[in-house]
């Protein structure tokens, strides 16, 4: 082989590597191991281009190099700034690898300053619009059958306890406990929080357990674990929540974007306008750092802003 093809074969062979790390050591999904692979094969290409040649190494890769990656994805590919930062932190995990197993001897992105990530403020839903939504799943609830019930406690979990959608869609039965009002959440990162659960979702909830018993006593090989099944007794799907709860949102709010995720958006928004203290909020919603649950600061802000704006004389 040449020296440009052992240069490749040896980058490649260190790539590989950490890309077992990041699976079998660290447990990360499937899906983050491939985001990773993704970004760190785009970066390699750069630096081909870049260094004109296919013998640079790992370790000689500088800073330099690397800022003017970051430039040529917002300038030439315009990507966002979010989408960068997560390439610079793909980059980052590398070098981290590399530099602990002694392959590099510095870690050259560590350095390097990200750009600051866009704050998008979330989609949320106006109290009166969380009143027609569940007046909505309620009537159809009153109407009977199986749906209509199991329909109507799949929005109201969603909002009384903030749930993601994947948190619900995983729930088992044994993961709410109706006698303490509370469930059993198992969040990102495999970890667990506990969250109360409102009266009015109580009632929903029972009131579809009924009609659960019926579906699962009648279906052959029905999933008895999970809290929210279909008329085959299968626990529902991610798509098939997001299609019932994107029914709901539209005859609402119309064609505005919200999604399954502006339930829980309107939880946090709800409770900090009604004064809830942050801390407890980010516990509620199983947030690691303050400072994500502090968008919902700036999204009652903006309310309050547009309120004052329409209302004040002088404004």
């Amino acid at each position: 082989m040449t020296n440009g093809a052992d240069a490749e074969a040896r980058r490649g062979g260190e790539l590989d590597e950490f890309l077992r790390y990041v699976a079998h050591e660290r447990g990360l999904s499937p899906q983050t191991v491939r985001a990773y692979a993704d970004d760190l094969r785009e970066f390699g290409e750069f630096l081909d281009r870049y260094y004109g040649a296919p013998e640079w190494s790992w370790g000689g890769v500088d800073r330099l190099a690397i800022r003017s990656w970051m430039g040529d994805c917002a300038t030439r590919r315009g990507l966002s700034r979010t989408s960068i930062a997560r390439k610079v932190s793909s980059v980052r995990s590398l070098y981290r690898f590399l530099h602990v197993e002694g392959r590099v001897d510095a870690n050259p992105a560590r350095a390097v300053r990200t750009p600051k990530r866009e704050r998008h403020l979330p989609g949320f839903l106006t109290r009166e619009q969380m009143d027609g939504l569940f007046e909505t799943a309620q009537m159809r609830a009153e109407a009977g059958g199986f749906h209509g019930l199991r329909n109507l406690a799949i929005v109201e979990l969603f909002y009384s306890a903030g749930l993601r959608l994947s948190e619900l869609q995983g729930l088992n039965m044994l993961d709410l406990e109706l006698m303490t009002d509370r469930v059993t959440v198992m969040g990102k990162g495999r970890k667990q929080r506990m969250v109360p659960v409102g009266r009015v979702a109580l009632r929903a909830i029972r009131g579809y357990f009924d009609a659960r018993e019926v579906v699962i006593a009648g279906a052959t090989r029905p999933d008895v674990r999970a809290v929210f099944v279909g008329q085959t007794g299968k626990r529902l799907s991610v798509r098939q929540i997001q299609n019932i709860v994107g029914e709901f949102l539209r005859g609402v709010a119309g064609e505005t974007g919200l999604s399954t995720h502006s339930l829980r958006h309107s939880f946090a928004t709800h409770l900090l306008d009604a004064g809830a203290d942050l801390m407890a909020v980010k516990e509620l919603l199983g947030h690691a750092s303050l400072s994500t649950t502090q968008i919902y600061t700036h999204t009652s802000k903006e309310r309050l802003k547009a309120v004052y704006r329409k209302a004040h004389p002088r404004a």
